[in-house]
């Protein structure tokens, strides 16, 4: 694709800094940007985008002048992204069963909907309009595969689990597992059956090897937009609100109530039974072990408020010098004693 630096301009209600007819064939980043690519910048990397190899860069509408071509926006970010579907489109699937696919009894499958080699549809499955399916991939009985939505190779669907609209689901994800539920009796496991299901909301996005167990009984629930990152494990009946960011290796323990909006970064994870308001943010490798309440910034293991973990965190780089000077008081106090 080649579009003017005016007419990509006119494409992210921008406005022109410099010379309109040059020629951009590719959107990319600062450091791999070439002479014939548009990137973005903003504080404090606004300089970088002056030194790249970028024929243009996006800039904040703030910024007035700027030593090369660029396009003035609200929000830098957005119009990148807006460009990179742009001049990237989407690979397009052909619509149809595959020859190679298993189609089980009783099956719906939508307008333009595409089962791809070698994906196998168990028996009373409904797939939506425009959903595609890619190879190697299990939609177990009685799933439903919203419109839209993409499911990419060595995906499960476990039985009776919802998708919803818009859904993405990434290789070598499980949705529906059976929930790690056990009672021990006379000193061996039993296993609890675990009869519910996965409920996936609309435009929730899952990344690749991620594990989300079915309910022992009702519904594990993942609500409207939230974003699950890769390697991330959610036990049976949590429910995690709408618009949270799950980060890499997160673990969610079970029954655990999560609101809107909540953010747990790399590593971090969650005690049982727990209740997490809306609006909350835990760091990477925290965990919090008794409810939190909405608003909260949390650290460190078992998870506290932020500004209190960086306390404990600077008074326990301290102690290698407070047990030093501890042992000198000793040696001192007992040269005093054997003095007297």
């Amino acid at each position: 694709m080649k579009k003017t630096l005016r007419e990509i301009a006119d494409l992210i209600d921008g406005v022109l800094l410099g010379d309109g007819d040059i020629e951009i064939t590719g959107v990319t980043n600062i450091e791999d940007a070439t002479a014939t690519d548009i990137t973005f910048a903003v504080a404090p990397h606004l300089d970088k985008g002056v030194q790249s190899g970028a024929a243009a860069v996006i800039i904040p509408s703030i910024i007035t002048e700027f030593a090369k071509p660029a396009i003035r926006v609200e929000n830098p970010r957005v119009a990148f992204v807006s460009l990179l579907q742009l001049f990237t489109p989407q690979i397009m699937v052909e619509p149809g069963v595959h020859a190679t696919a298993v189609i089980g009894k009783d099956v719906s499958i939508g307008e333009n909907a595409s089962i791809m080699a070698y994906a196998v549809i168990a028996d009373h499955v409904k797939i939506g309009n425009n959903a595609i399916v890619y190879p190697h991939t299990y939609i177990g009985n009685s799933a439903i595969v919203g419109s839209d939505s993409l499911i990419y190779p060595n995906v499960t669907v476990g039985a009776g689990c919802h998708i919803g609209k818009r859904v993405i689901i990434h290789s070598g994800a499980v949705v529906g597992s059976d929930g790690f539920g056990f009672i021990t009796v006379n000193g061996r496991h039993q296993k609890v059956p675990q009869v519910g299901n996965v409920l996936i909301e609309d435009d929730v996005e899952i990344g690749a090897n991620v594990t989300i167990d079915r309910a022992t009984t009702g519904s594990t629930i993942v609500k409207c937009g939230t974003k699950i990152d890769n390697l991330v494990h959610l036990a049976h009946n949590v429910v995690v609100g709408e618009n949270c960011f799950l980060v890499a290796q997160t673990g969610i323990a079970g029954s655990v109530k999560v609101g809107n909006n909540v953010t747990f970064a790399g590593q971090s994870g969650s005690a049982g039974h727990l209740t997490i308001g809306d609006n909350c943010v835990f760091a990477a490798r925290s965990a919090p072990i008794s409810d939190v309440p909405a608003g909260s910034f949390y650290a460190g293991f078992p998870a506290r408020p932020h500004k209190e973990w960086l306390r404990a965190e600077a008074s326990a780089n301290k102690m290698p010098d407070l047990i030093k000077k501890v042992r000198d008081l000793e040696r001192r106090l007992a040269t005093i004693e054997g003095e007297k």
